[in-house]
């Protein structure tokens, strides 16, 4: 009887329990999950945020290169001037021609 009665209870505890369980969640529709129009234009900015930033890089490397290489005329010259010789025209060695 005890052991009867400890069934039922179980059972109706077991019942209740399912009962209060919420229900799986459904999967949404695969065409419904999409970046939309906001993921686009995300993405859209970010491609043109790396391209200024690209242009930008190569401007400053190109400005870098230019001032070293004009760096090095200046040295040449003044090494040269320091010497007393005459600088070439491409900023190396010394002119051999004659005034």
């Amino acid at each position: 009887m005890i052991g009867d009665a400890a069934l039922r209870l179980s059972v109706s505890v077991h019942q209740l329990v399912v009962s209060m369980q919420s229900p799986a969640p459904k999967a949404p529709p695969p065409d419904s999950v999409t970046p939309g129009v906001w993921g686009f234009v995300v993405i859209f900015l970010i491609a043109v945020v790396v391209i200024l930033l690209v242009i930008d890089m190569t401007r400053r490397i190109r400005r870098v290169r230019y001032r070293a290489e004009i760096a090095e005329k200046l040295d040449a010259e003044e090494a040269a001037s320091g010497r007393g010789e005459r600088p070439t025209p491409d900023g190396s060695g010394t002119d051999d021609r004659r005034d």
